[in-house]
């Protein structure tokens, strides 16, 4: 199973797929990203959105660089799809291939009303009871896949929420707080973000004492930089930085637009 550093990464800061048909007045918008461990490039990532007034869908693509490949080729197609309600997102399905070497996992979710229908994995994993942390009904009220999650509605404050987060397998808070404002000037991108300080909560879904887990429960330097996403009413990553033992990772956009 992928860590949960490279599964944000692969995930929740991805796009550029075959998104669902829509309307012709739907809104586009379309960001790429940088991705560097200690300063050394090692992926790309682009995702785009598009949207009406009553739906949405998001669809992304990561993959790893050069550098990476030396050692195995990494690479995931994600998408998400669902209703627009008073500008909220609400999502109806998510979707993951991921893909290391010449294993292959997809993670497939169902969702109404906020709650989790169905969830599969192909292939099944295997676990160790005595140190997995099972994910219960309860766990899957009142959740958004990792894709719908980072896409904030522009009314209110934009850090001052928690994210409950369920990926297919895991059950997460992303705990934000503000830490104000900065100038986010990179590749083609200048405008004013939204830096808001990121906290790791695990749920469920986990196996207790996993090391990138521990790390990221203590961490306490995790931030994702928000900017308003064009003509949409929601504000979305620019930046991201994740501490792992190996230094950090920094997810930075160099295309962001609407």
């Amino acid at each position: 199973m992928p860590t949960f550093a490279t599964r944000l990464i692969a995930i929740a800061l991805l796009g550029l797929g075959a998104a669902p048909a829509m309307a012709q007045d739907a809104t586009q918008s379309r960001t790429e990203y940088q991705i560097t461990l200690a300063g050394i490039p090692i992926a790309q990532a682009s995702f785009i959105t598009l949207m009406d007034k009553d739906h949405y869908s998001i669809a992304g693509e990561f993959k790893s660089g050069a550098i990476v490949n030396l050692i195995t080729e990494i690479s995931a197609k994600t998408s998400t799809s669902g209703k627009v309600s008073d500008a909220r997102l609400e999502p109806r399905s998510y979707s993951l291939v991921y893909r290391k070497g010449k294993q292959t996992e997809t993670y497939k979710v169902l969702l109404a009303g906020g709650n989790v229908t169905e969830s599969h994995i192909t292939p099944a994993p295997k676990r160790r009871p005595k140190t997995w942390v099972p994910v219960t009904p309860a766990d899957l009220q009142a959740v958004l896949d990792p894709l719908t999650s980072l896409m904030v509605p522009s009314s209110g404050d934009v850090c001052s929420r928690t994210l409950p987060v369920f990926d297919g397998e895991s059950r997460l808070d992303l705990v934000m707080s503000p830490k104000g404002k900065r100038v986010y000037d990179q590749g083609k991108v200048s405008t004013e973000a939204v830096v808001c300080g990121v906290r790791y909560v695990p749920k469920a879904g986990f196996k207790q004492g996993r090391d990138d887990i521990e790390a990221l429960k203590r961490s306490t330097g995790m931030e994702i930089w928000f900017a308003k996403a064009g003509d949409l009413p929601l504000y979305a990553p620019v930046r991201a930085v994740i501490p792992t033992r190996y230094g950090a990772v920094d997810i930075s956009a160099i295309r962001f637009d609407g």
